[in-house]
This record gives structure tokens, C-alpha cells and sequence, in this order.
């Protein structure tokens, strides 16, 4: 069984590795025995997580800065991860924007006042980003026969925003969710089935990941709320994805693309 999931000799990348579930992304591949590239806007943060997973596991990691919409900083990236540890045998497009509204920003989040900027770029970001990495790092896969592509969706790329989870205790609304973010993880399910198809005959696996909401220092009635309508009772912890990924990673879900495997306390169940 632990052959089934082990990931030693191979190379991964994630993307937005130095985010909330971007670095434990990276730690659960690192523990399998990957050697794991951790990819973020800003280099010192991964860097620094690089040197970490090494000295921990015992693993060849490298930080590097890439922005995931810009094509040539992605091809770059591809060519010196290649040449610096090998070619990329996993794929973990993380990377993403979900709006964050300050205290006050309530008008600005509504649909009817939602910029335009502001959608063009979580469309720039959470699809053409990963279209992009796809494109550079897939190919190389498909030449090779073999690789796994796990493109990172949520439950609100499969249902709508419950806009009542955002409403404070005394009724009033903090913020509504966006368009833009269910609507690019929308996008996202379905460019996994279109890759799933094409690059199948060729032995690279892809497949989405829907987590849910993880706690992350909300506010309480927030978290309370989104409690309730959960069926397991809480908000996922950042450790409840670790075994997904590992199992989407390696040899264990070798029978599995065009998937999407939702990881969500039962939030889309009801």
C-alpha cells in the first residue's frame, strides 16, 4: 500500500505555495518524497519554505518567483526546474484570487458594482494562469507518457455562493461573495475535463480538487455560521487536505482523471 502512494524520485510543483493551502500543498507532497518546487509572486517566502521541507524531509526542493499570467515567466520556470531537478511530474495549479472586502466595501462587492478589473483579473489569475502552467508543463508530461495535473476548483465552481453565510449576527451584510470567483472555478472543472480528454492517450492524469472553506483566523460568527451548514459541524482544517492531494499525486488514483473530487465536510451535499 505505502507504494501506492509514495511520490520519492518525483518532481512537483504548486503554484500559490505560499498561501493558506499552498504550503501545506507543498508539505504533503514533500512528506510523500517529492522533490517540490514552491512557486508564489513573492521569491522569499518560498524560498524560505523550500529550505524548510528540505532540512525537514530530507528532500531537494527550490523556491522560485513566477507569475502564473505572464507565458514567458512560465515557460522559464518550466525550463529551470528541468534543469535544476528534473522535469515535472506533478502539477498542482493552487494558484488564485478570492476577493477580500475590507470593513466598508460592501457596496463595492455587490454584483450591480463589482468592477470590471477586478473580474478580468480573477480571470486572468484562476484561469488563464492555469492554462498557462497547464500548457508548459503538461506538454512536457505528455512527450514523457506519464504525469498528474490537479487543478485546485472549490465547492463554489459547483454551487452558488450562500450569500447569508456573510451576514453579521445583528443581520446586517458584511460583504458579498463575488462573481468572479465562482465563475473561474467554474471555468476551472471544466478545462479539467477538456485536458483530461486530451492529454489521457497520452498518460498524464488530470483532475480537480474542490475544497471547502478552511478555518483561517474568520471571525467567530462567521465560522459558526459556516458550521451549521456544513454536516460534519465545522470548517475544514488545513491538514484534512494532505492525504488528497498525496492520493491525487501518485500512484494510488492511477484509474483517475477528468475527475472531481470534492473534499468539503458534506457542504455541497445539501
Amino acid at each position: 500500500m505505502n507504494e501506492l502512494f509514495t511520490l520519492e524520485g518525483k518532481v512537483a510543483l504548486v503554484t500559490g505555495a505560499a498561501g493558506l493551502l499552498g504550503r501545506e500543498h507543498a508539505l504533503s507532497l514533500a512528506r510523500a518524497g517529492a522533490s517540490v518546487v514552491v512557486a508564489d509572486l513573492d521569491e522569499r517566502p518560498c524560498t524560505e519554505l523550500a529550505r524548510a521541507l528540505t532540512a525537514e524531509h530530507g528532500v531537494r526542493c527550490l523556491g522560485l518567483a513566477l507569475d502564473i499570467t505572464d507565458p514567458e515567466a512560465v515557460h522559464a520556470a518550466e525550463e529551470r526546474v528541468r534543469r535544476e531537478l528534473g522535469p515535472v511530474d506533478v502539477l498542482v495549479n493552487n494558484a488564485a484570487i478570492d476577493d477580500k472586502f475590507m470593513p466598508g466595501d460592501l457596496e463595492r462587492s455587490r454584483f450591480e458594482h463589482y468592477s470590471l478589473e477586478r473580474f478580468r483579473r480573477s480571470l486572468d489569475v484562476n484561469v488563464t494562469g492555469t492554462f498557462l502552467c497547464c500548457q508548459a508543463f503538461g506538454a512536457p508530461m505528455a512527450e514523457r507518457g506519464r504525469g498528474s495535473i490537479i487543478n485546485v476548483a472549490s465547492t463554489y465552481g459547483l454551487v452558488a455562493p450562500d450569500q447569508s453565510l456573510y451576514q453579521r449576527p445583528d443581520g446586517t451584510q458584511a460583504f458579498f461573495k463575488s462573481a468572479a470567483y465562482p465563475t473561474t472555478k467554474a471555468a476551472v472543472l471544466g478545462f479539467t475535463r477538456f485536458l483530461a480528454s486530451y492529454f489521457g492517450p497520452r498518460g498524464v492524469r488530470v483532475n480537480a480538487l474542490c475544497p471547502g472553506g478552511v478555518e483561517a483566523g474568520q471571525e467567530p460568527w462567521f465560522r459558526e455560521a459556516y458550521a451549521r451548514r456544513v454536516p460534519l459541524g465545522r470548517m475544514a482544517d488545513r491538514a484534512d487536505y494532505h492525504g488528497v492531494v498525496v492520493f491525487l499525486a501518485s500512484d494510488a488514483s492511477a484509474y483517475m482523471t477528468g475527475a472531481t473530487l470534492v473534499v468539503d465536510g458534506g457542504f455541497t451535499a445539501w
